[in-house]
Parts: structure tokens; C-alpha cells; sequence
């Protein structure tokens, strides 16, 4: 699969589910947008998700924590909300499964095509505003600490960023 020029995310904020299709990479560079756009549909009492991994080439821990996080405050709801990954190739996959947030939403790997048959995505979703360093080490941190609230087990995987980002942040 040739990669995006601009990673970006597709969504469908008026479905229920609400339906996001990655396009190209999904890192730490452009997953502050995806945090905000969790916040802002579960604040306007969105609880059901789809993320539909099909065209997403690559992805790093800092947005599997994100996906964490937003999983996590789904949790935390009356009733509990609830988020399905839909397409995920074999890697990404592996990325999931390894950090252990299959425990956290349901892998849709059957041929349903979950996220084919609901609404489809038809706005990409605005960049977020572009952090400076330390907003960007809290956001990273942040993330990273959701991986660990998802599986203790990532704590190892992780420590020495948490150290770093930790450092960073107290130095201002």
C-alpha cells in the first residue's frame, strides 16, 4: 500500500457508531486531533466508536495510547461505551495485540467489514493546533501512561520514556 502524502483522519461524526478511517501513518505527530475529537464526541454523548484501520499504514504507541485513553473514558461510562478496530492488517494487529489493547476493545477481524457497512467517513478531520515541546512531551506522556493503565505488563516496555518525558517535563 503506497503511503499517504498527509496522514489524516477520516470521520463520520453523525453515525451511530462514529466511524474514523486512518489514512497513511497515525503517530504522535497528528494524534493531539484524535485525542481532542474523542473528547469532544463522548462530551456530546457519542459511546460508540469504529476505527477503521484499512488504509492505515503504520502506527506508533503514542497513538495506540491515545486509542487507549479514549477506550478507557468509554469504560468509565453509564452505560459503558464501546470501540471496535475494524480492518486491521497483520502488523497493526500485532501492535495491538502486543500492548494489550485488544483487552480494551473488539478486534473486528471477521468478514463483516464493520466499518463498510455503516456510515461512511466524509470529512477529514482539522489538524490540531501544532504543540510546542512541552506540550508535546505531556501529550506523548500522557499516552503512554494510558498504554500502562491498559496492561501493567507495558510498564517495562516503557519505563525509560516515561523517565525521559518525565525529566523533560520538569525541566520545563
Amino acid at each position: 500500500m503506497p503511503e499517504v502524502a498527509n496522514p489524516t483522519f477520516l470521520v463520520n461524526a453523525d453515525s451511530d457508531p462514529v466511524v474514523i478511517r486512518i489514512e497513511g501513518r497515525a503517530s504522535f505527530q497528528n494524534s493531539s486531533s484524535l485525542k481532542e475529537f474523542f473528547a469532544d464526541m463522548i462530551g456530546k454523548g457519542k459511546i460508540r466508536f469504529v476505527i477503521d484501520f484499512i488504509n492505515c499504514t503504520t502506527m506508533d504507541s503514542t497513538f495506540l495510547g491515545v486509542l487507549a485513553g479514549a477506550a478507557l473514558e468509554l469504560r468509565k461510562l453509564q452505560p459503558a461505551g464501546s470501540m471496535v478496530f475494524s480492518r486491521v492488517g497483520p502488523r497493526n494487529q500485532e501492535l495491538v495485540r502486543n500492548l494489550g489493547l485488544h483487552r480494551l476493545v473488539l478486534l473486528d477481524l471477521g468478514d463483516a467489514d464493520t466499518a463498510v457497512k455503516l456510515a461512511q467517513p466524509v470529512k477529514a478531520l482539522a489538524p490540531g493546533e501544532k504543540l510546542d515541546e512541552l506540550a508535546n512531551a505531556r501529550h506523548v506522556l500522557a499516552a503512554h501512561e494510558n498504554l500502562i493503565t491498559a496492561d501493567a505488563q507495558n510498564l517495562v516496555k516503557f519505563q525509560d520514556v516515561l523517565n525521559y518525558l518525565k525529566d523533560r517535563i520538569q525541566q520545563g
